[in-house]
């Protein structure tokens, strides 16, 4: 009883001093919320100012980046790490030429030429194309790069820094979507260098209209506007893109050209969604001039007589490249010694056949019974057989009669498709107000 008592007293003691310490504790509630207070506003301000100085710290990172010049590169390469010596490819110099006048070893450049032959074939090496050394800034100036320019977009480096390698770079092109307009003078070519335009305009601009504008009897005030793209690099034209949309005004007829992609290809229709490639080539060579037409009494430059003439003889250099008019069969192969000289004909379809005749040569694979594609090479101008100079005597015959070349009609190919004309007519809708934008 007595050791139960003891611990009853004990407890309350306990309790009483709990009670005591509770209320002590209460009375100093506000001093320890506003210890509490101050440590949290000091945690705060602590974490505050550690942000503000890394943030300090990563902007004058940040401007000391932008104030650091960009390094100086050429073709890749920082400028201020390497000697660069430039040149151009001399008529004869091929690559082992070039390299082992730097100190690399035949083995090195035939393994490079050999093993690296998908790459670069070192036989595409051109005259007049750039190449560069780049060397080290030591007391050797040991060769660390070749580079060869393949063209204004792409160079090939061999590398000797490290392990030997040979790869291709293709430079950065930038697109620009241009305006061309002129009126002609004397030729298409001549309009547009006057210009400052690049030549390969000119053959793209005459291959959408080659079915349809006879190039070679363009009249004086003729004229044009354009809607392309142009391909630039550091600045430079380096190449002409697509033609969009193209106005050209012949002999007062305006013919357009809009560029649109029918089923898997993309092709060129005028305003009424037609065609504007034919069956047939409007003229078998580019470049050249006409020097004698179509007639039934011609006075002949050789014989000095008056004779037929059923043809059209187009003047141009010896050489110059022939393509067949259209598609067909070759039914003839031969020579004429008294006559046309070298000569092919074509039979183009139950109606049409063509002739080219005083050919140089005839082209590869050439012969008897082989198909012809549209625009496909079949032979080179010349002057064989009965001929005064270097011509294509062309010749066309309808169900077997001759007829003048330069006013055969040629059917169309199809045109756009009912399902796709509106999203035609909408697309040449919106080019055509751009090409009014562009004053004549």
């Amino acid at each position: 009883m007595q050791v139960k008592y003891f611990e009853i007293m004990g407890r309350k003691k306990i309790a009483g001093r709990l009670k005591q310490f509770g209320k002590k504790l209460w009375s100093y509630k506000n001093y320890i919320l506003t210890l509490v207070l101050i440590i949290v506003a000091i945690l705060v301000a602590a974490t505050l100012y550690h942000n503000y100085l890394n943030d300090l710290a990563e902007k004058e990172k940040q401007l000391a980046e932008k104030e650091k010049p960009e390094p100086e590169m050429f073709l890749g390469f920082p400028v201020d790490s390497f000697n660069i010596e430039s040149g151009l490819i001399r008529s004869g110099q091929n690559l082992s030429d070039l390299l082992v006048r730097k100190g690399v070893s035949m083995s090195t450049v035939d393994f490079l030429v050999k093993q690296y032959k998908w790459v670069f074939d070192v036989r595409r090496i051109k005259t007049l194309n750039k190449y560069h050394y780049l060397t080290k800034k030591d007391s050797l100036s040991s060769l660390a790069y070749f580079i060869y320019e393949i063209s204004p977009k792409q160079y090939v480096v061999y590398q000797f820094a490290g392990k030997p390698n040979v790869y291709c770079v293709n430079k950065p092109v930038e697109i620009v979507t241009k305006t061309a307009t002129g009126e002609i003078k004397s030729s298409l070519s001549q309009c547009l260098e006057e210009q400052g335009l690049d030549y390969a305009l000119t053959s793209k601009f005459e291959s959408i209209y080659q079915w349809t504008i006879d190039f070679f009897g363009l009249q004086k005030g003729d004229k044009f506007r354009i809607i392309y793209d142009e391909e630039m690099v550091d600045g430079k034209t380096v190449g002409i893109g697509d033609i969009y949309a193209a106005e050209f005004v012949h002999n007062k007829t305006t013919y357009f050209a809009f560029l649109f992609e029918e089923g898997t290809n993309e092709s060129y229709f005028d305003e009424r969604g037609q065609s504007l490639k034919k069956a047939f080539l409007k003229a078998p060579l580019s470049f050249s001039r006409i020097s004698s037409r179509f007639s039934n009494s011609r006075l002949h430059p050789v014989l000095k007589i008056r004779r037929p003439h059923h043809g059209v003889d187009y003047a141009a250099p010896s050489g110059t490249p022939v393509f067949s008019i259209g598609s067909g069969n070759i039914i003839e192969k031969a020579y004429q010694a008294g006559g046309g000289g070298n000569y092919l004909k074509i039979k183009h379809n139950s109606m049409y056949t063509t002739v080219y005749m005083h050919l140089k040569g005839f082209a590869s694979g050439i012969r008897k019974g082989v198909q012809v594609k549209q625009g496909q090479l079949i032979g080179y101008v010349g002057a064989t057989g009965l001929a005064s100079g270097p011509h294509l005597d062309f010749r066309v015959f309808k169900n077997g009669i001759p007829i003048d070349p330069l006013k055969m009609e040629s059917p169309r190919v199809d045109p756009v498709s009912k399902e796709k004309m509106p999203e035609y007519t909408a697309l040449k809708d919106s080019l055509m107000n751009e090409l009014k934008k562009i004053s004549f």
